[in-house]
């Protein structure tokens, strides 16, 4: 730029640092912040906290910390953003003393423990089972004037049913319905899950329809709790009553698989859409081979994947080690001339590039460009990325420039 004439501002090194930080290239973002104040340039609350943000996000905790006091001693004050942060990366990195010395740190600065501060302490108490010290936390923020939000209500009920106690879970599921507030679908599958574990199914499926009666949303989860949970307890026809509930909706899970065999078996067809979310089951559940099989089988049975089902597919097939397979696949599909897209492409780029192919990433790359499929983003995320770990870095910052 300079060279050019035009002097970099404020806005382009925060640019820098911002982007530098998602790629996790922490170091050049710090050389970013040295340059800014070689030019004058003095680095504000927002690029500090994304740099400390990235720090904690490494374990590099102690360096987020020594970060702080270098901007106290530039003037720049800390906010309540960059002690969130901080207490968050303590929690998550160090165990449970220097949060403690950062929330005090706090309450003698002008900065105050906001509503966040604490649903970051609830958050890490309840991971680590310590259900009494996190109702210590929120009792803390009701007696500051915080009222508990969602979040802090569905962290303690997932809190309470993980450490055994439904009566806990359920009087908060209670409290929260009389102050209007709302459980999320994963708090909710928490729930029906420990009731299916306590073999009481009576009750996970009562708090199901009122849940559904609520405006909740039950997902292929709910259902495939529920199902697993009546086969497991030879109740057979109610788990096919869902399962035909399920099918109504447009909803089917994988742990429900087998019946749907059991139909092919039978010789009846299913649809493609039932078909790609089947894949997607065996492919979400880790059983790739699974869900390989199960595409063969369909194919003889007359079925015509899309290129959805192919993405599906690849991305399973790759997440779980199996590149040979999902090369194959890719490869019977340009020459059998079926479509394939950018997501096509950047499935396999990605895996290329974290195998350190990068000259198959790059070929891949330009038969893409050729197609006018892309590159995008990801292509290029992918492709510095493994530039990077290669040690590339002046051919990585020339594709950093194209996303920028």
């Amino acid at each position: 730029m300079k060279g050019s004439g035009v002097s970099p501002n404020k806005n382009t090194y925060k640019i820098l640092v911002h982007g530098y930080c998602k790629l996790r290239w922490l170091k050049e973002a710090a050389e970013v912040v040295e340059l800014m104040s070689a030019n004058d340039v003095v680095p504000d609350i927002w690029t500090y906290n994304t740099i400390m943000r990235g720090l904690c996000d490494e374990g590099k905790v102690k360096e987020a910390i020594s970060l702080r006091d270098d901007m106290e001693s530039l003037r720049v004050m800390p906010d309540e953003v960059t002690y969130n942060t901080l207490i968050d990366g303590c929690f998550q990195w160090r165990g449970s003393v220097e949060e403690f010395k950062l929330v005090e740190e706090i309450k003698g600065k002008r900065v105050k423990p906001n509503a966040v501060t604490h649903n970051i302490m609830v958050k890490w108490y309840c991971k680590e089972g310590k259900m009494y010290e996190a109702g210590c936390v929120v009792a803390k923020m009701v007696e500051i004037g915080f009222s508990p939000d969602c979040f802090t209500y569905n962290t303690m009920i997932n809190g309470y049913c993980i450490a055994g106690n439904l009566g806990e879970a359920f009087k908060m599921m209670d409290e929260m319905g009389r102050k209007g507030l709302k459980m999320d679908t994963f708090t909710l599958n928490t729930i029906v899950h420990k009731l299916c574990v306590e073999k009481l199914l009576k009750e996970a499926y009562e708090l199901t329809v009122k849940a559904a009666k609520r405006g909740y949303i039950l997902d292929e989860v709910t259902y495939g709790t529920l199902i697993m949970g009546y086969f497991k307890n030879d109740q057979t026809n109610n788990a096919l009553k869902l399962w035909d509930e399920m099918k109504e909706k447009g909803i089917i899970s994988s742990v429900a698989i087998d019946k749907l065999n059991e139909l092919l078996d039978k010789g009846l067809a299913t649809d493609e859409a039932t078909c790609n979310i089947i894949i997607h089951g065996f492919c979400w559940e880790g059983a790739a081979e699974k869900a390989f099989l199960f595409y063969n089988r369909m194919v003889e049975n007359s079925f015509k994947p899309d290129v959805i089902t192919c993405n599906i597919l690849l991305r399973g097939l790759c997440k779980h080690g199996m590149f040979e397979k999902a090369f194959n696949l890719f490869n019977t599909r340009i020459i059998k001339g079926k479509p394939i897209d950018a997501v096509t492409y950047n499935t396999l780029i990605s895996v290329l590039c974290k195998e350190g192919k990068l000259d198959e990433a790059f070929d891949l790359m330009t038969e893409m460009e050729k197609k006018k499929l892309g590159p995008d983003r990801y292509t290029y995320a992918a492709i510095i990325g493994a530039l990077t770990h290669a040690g590339r870095i002046e051919k990585a910052k020339k594709f950093m420039s194209k996303l920028l």
